[in-house]
């Protein structure tokens, strides 16, 4: 949707950093895509509670990049405001204050990676689980990011969100539910979350998480170009039980299937690489001949994870591109 309203109408009273047509591509992982309308750094709070009930009482949509590990942008690039959430009042980091360290409170913004590598070194366990996830904490907790070895909502204590009117809430864990890569959370913006933890070994800890980095980088191809693991893992309707949706590519004869730059990798059939000069088109032509091979092989309909956005569009690749 075009922004039919004057950008200072929108922002010029707010504290706020903005971009104008500005490249997605060099914020995402992959590396490829258009631009955006509105790049927009709130940098308070207040700024952000003002610029979300704006947008919504002028139909405009809204976008929240995190850390762009997950993401395919379309190449004609996006409509509307794509919000950044990395202003330090949506990074902070705090440990509760008394007594032994048994609780975490992290804004959204904040890297994945780097609170992971802070709460190991303090010897607090919690979030090895999340070793060698990209993401960041808000994008973690909107799907549930995981792995083998668990997922986020597995240390969850409560979650702060914003509501489309700009109003903060607060979820505890009791009203919280985590299910394979999905939440309950309706609001459009999370802000922050906060992580159960206990004390332990931080030599014990480290060896663990340099396991769970040794077992991912021999199954992925951690050092080329994707965005993480390209599809759920299916349930299968006769057992009931999630299958590899590796496998299942695998077995369809699908690795190393390509559309010009975009590859399925040889190494895990759950990942597509880009090389330079891919397109996003490519990657899309792509993943729509895996899942019609897998279809056809298997029985079985694959669902993307990775989220794809463009013009008049902004939902998950599974809606807008491969079904």
């Amino acid at each position: 949707m075009t922004i039919s309203v004057r950008p200072s109408t929108l922002f010029a009273d707010l504290d706020v950093r903005v971009e104008t047509d500005v490249s997605l591509a060099k914020l995402t992982w992959y590396g490829i895509g258009g631009p955006a309308d509105f790049l927009v750094r709130p940098q308070t709070l207040e700024a952000l509670g003002a610029l979300v009930w704006r947008a919504k009482r002028e139909g405009i949509r809204m976008r929240t990049l995190g850390s762009g590990a997950n993401l395919l942008v379309a190449d004609e690039g996006v409509d509307g405001i794509v919000i950044k959430l990395d202003a330090p009042c949506f990074t902070e980091v705090r440990f509760n204050a008394l007594g032994s360290v048994d609780a975490m409170r992290v804004g959204a913004g904040a890297d994945m990676a780097k609170i992971l590598n802070d709460t190991v070194r303090r010897g607090l366990e919690g979030l090895a689980q999340m070793a060698g996830i990209p993401a960041s904490i808000g994008g973690a907790i909107r799907m549930n990011a995981g792995g083998a070895y668990g997922a986020i909502g597995d240390s969850v204590h409560s979650v702060g969100c914003l509501s489309e009117t700009g109003e903060v809430k607060v979820y505890p864990e009791s009203e919280l539910r985590f299910g394979y890569r999905t939440t309950n959370i309706p609001d459009p913006i999370v802000l922050w979350a906060a992580f159960k933890l206990r004390e332990t070994d931080p030599v014990a800890l480290r060896e663990r998480v340099k396991e769970i980095f040794a077992f991912k980088k021999s199954t992925q191809p951690l050092s080329d170009h994707s965005a993480g693991c390209m599809f759920k893992n299916p349930t299968d309707p006769s057992t009931g039980e999630r299958v590899s949706a590796g496998k299942l590519v695998d077995l369809a004869g699908m690795k190393g299937a390509a559309v010009r730059g975009a590859v399925v990798s040889e190494r895990h059939g759950n990942f597509v690489t880009v090389k330079p000069g891919t397109q996003a088109m490519d990657v899309v032509e792509l993943v729509r001949q895996v899942k019609a091979n897998v279809f056809a092989t298997h029985g079985m309909e694959l669902h993307c994870e990775v989220a794809y956005w463009s013009r008049g569009g902004g939902g998950s690749a599974s809606a807008e591109v491969m079904n």
